[in-house]
């Protein structure tokens, strides 16, 4: 939990326990919320959601859903943006996570510099697939009549999915280009065989684990550390 939640304890964030391993925190204007739900019995083992109400335990304004299968590098940087857009919005008065401006071409502007296709319909959605067919990105971009969601993306082969994020008219859209460009992160990951789908492993780039440095050395100027998101 610690790895996906960076919410500050000493700030006001409040971590609260519910019933059958339910995992919820709260932040200081009890406006906005992320909780863990599993259900080890479904597909998609459970949901993590993050909700922003209008006024605290009010009607509310968006929800993002992701599957508990949802790698957890994603998650963490979707809620280390939004940490970072609450403290943004505190600090100078402002209610970005409400009214956010920022363009839907910065969500999948990065998909296309990536290599992934484009296709549109004409129902109003636009799906972007990355080069290898595993996954994609689906923009509902004519919201009229619709109460689907906005944006959606899974891993996995579009009838099997291994898991799903969902984010909802109203969502902050600078929470869904964070999530994108996680998504295209280069960074390599640690994973054993058995955490990798069996149909999906072929598709995989290997690169042997780095060294660890010794303590206190200084890190190379011209070598990344971490990831972007």
């Amino acid at each position: 939990m610690e790895t996906i939640w960076p919410f500050p304890s000493d700030d006001g964030w409040h971590l609260h326990q519910g019933l059958e391993g339910m995992v919820f925190a709260i932040s200081p204007c009890a406006r906005l919320w992320t909780r863990f739900a599993p259900k080890p019995e479904e597909r998609g083992q459970g949901t993590w959601t993050i909700g922003m109400d209008r006024v605290p335990f009010g009607p509310r304004a968006w929800e993002i859903t992701f599957d508990a299968t949802t790698p957890a590098e994603l998650l963490r940087d979707v809620h280390t943006e939004l940490l970072d857009l609450y403290l943004e919005d505190r600090h100078i008065e402002q209610d970005r996570l409400i009214e956010d401006a920022t363009a839907p071409h910065e969500v999948y502007t990065p998909l296309l510099t990536r290599g992934w296709s484009h296709s549109v319909k004409t129902d109003g959605t636009q799906t972007f697939h990355p080069p290898e067919g595993l996954g994609g990105v689906r923009h509902q971009y004519a919201t009229s009549g619709s109460d689907g969601p906005i944006w959606r993306a899974w891993g996995g082969y579009p009838s099997e999915p291994h898991w799903q994020a969902r984010f909802s008219a109203g969502a902050s859209t600078t929470l869904a280009a964070a999530f994108t460009a996680s998504l295209i992160s280069t960074e390599p990951l640690h994973r054993a065989v058995k955490q990798i789908p069996f149909h999906t492993r072929h598709h995989l780039y290997v690169a042997p684990a780095a060294a660890p440095q010794p303590p206190n050395r200084p890190t190379p100027a011209n070598h990344a550390v971490g990831r972007t998101r």
